[in-house]
């Protein structure tokens, strides 16, 4: 049995470790997946090729990628002015920006897992064109990249695709590894990711693969049992700054995890994947390493982590798990997708 807690360096909060708690007896509720038949082709997805979204617009025919305006943005330019009253315990401020949908592929029944390494690239270089532009922005602080993957995580449609809010903010996680990693290179003259890449290099346990510039691991501070972070081992501020031969080794090292996934309980793995970037507010983020991280929400098959007293009413979280155990556990899985990636 272990009770220890594990500092998180990145946010800055600590990780109650009891991995013993794993197999505690459960007599709580389980998610089951639906068994679906989900075919090339929904003619009542918002997302596929050819298709009436919601507001009327027609999609193209696309054949690879497609990116639009999302048509229920949470952000716009066109939002109304906020009043701005004299600074007190209540304060609100406008929430402008850009808020889009990129399609991964015209087939309604793929999973990111499922496409190929170039059609991977092919993405990557969409988000390194979405971050360049949308960044370029006089009023644009932050380009959130982000993919919620399944109904456990609330998604309703299941056409591949993942969502960017480009804001006149900078979320909260990002702000807070952004002010870190700057306070740290301060104070040591180094870069505190490359730090933990270092520290996860030295002791092997939690690193799942690795290639030439790219590496995957679950970090010694894992919150959720399958929290996989997927790093190019040079530092850059922004997918944006990754060269030709880093993004297909990347793309190698994401595919490899999101096959381990699939493969872990032989489904389409849940999870939610921020890239983390640097905010574009036009400071000095010369410290900043981005990053992929993957939060999946089960630690068990049909078991979800739930948040309760500790996480949400005490706001540490607790893990379950041990971080070495569930490395090893993706690591031992083959890199070939349960499905043979018939198409």
């Amino acid at each position: 049995m272990v009770w220890e807690q594990r500092y998180h360096p990145l946010r800055e909060e600590w990780i109650i470790v009891a991995a013993h708690r794993q197999n505690r007896p459960w007599t709580g509720e389980e998610v089951t997946g639906k068994d679906e038949n989900i075919p090339d082709y929904d003619p009542d997805c918002y997302l596929c090729p050819g298709n009436i979204r919601a507001s009327g617009v027609q999609n193209p025919d696309y054949e690879q990628t497609h990116v639009f305006d999302n048509d229920y943005g949470c952000v716009s330019f066109n939002a109304p002015q906020v009043h701005q009253e004299e600074p007190g315990v209540y304060q609100r401020k406008p929430a402008h920006g850009f808020a889009r949908v990129v399609c991964y592929h015209p087939k309604h029944n793929l999973t990111l897992s499922e496409l190929s390494i170039n059609e991977i690239v092919t993405l990557a270089k969409v988000w390194q064109q979405q971050y360049r532009e949308l960044s370029s922005h006089p009023k644009i602080n932050h380009v959130l990249i982000f993919e919620n993957k399944g109904e456990l995580v609330g998604v309703s449609n299941p056409h591949p695709h993942c969502q960017i809010y480009a804001t006149n903010f900078v979320f909260k996680f990002i702000e807070t590894e952004a002010r870190v990693c700057q306070q740290y290179y301060i104070k040591k003259n180094r870069i505190l990711f490359q730090d933990i890449i270092k520290a996860e290099q030295k002791e092997t346990s939690r690193i799942i693969c690795e290639n030439d510039s790219a590496i995957a691991f679950i970090p010694y501070f894992a919150r959720y049992a399958y929290e996989v972070f997927v790093a190019p081992k040079e530092t850059h501020l922004s997918i944006a700054n990754l060269s030709s031969k880093e993004l297909i080794d990347f793309a190698e090292i994401l595919k490899r995890i999101l096959i381990k996934f699939d493969n872990l309980w032989q489904m389409p793995f849940p999870y939610v994947m921020p890239l983390h970037q640097a905010p574009t507010d036009g400071k000095d983020y010369s410290s900043f390493h981005f990053h992929i991280e993957f939060h999946p929400p089960l630690r068990k098959p049909n078991l979800l982590k739930y948040l309760a007293g500790p996480e949400i009413g005490g706001g540490n979280f607790l893990s379950d798990t041990s971080p070495d155990e569930k490395a090893k556990e993706l690591r031992e899985l083959p890199d070939v997708h349960f499905s043979a990636n018939g198409r």
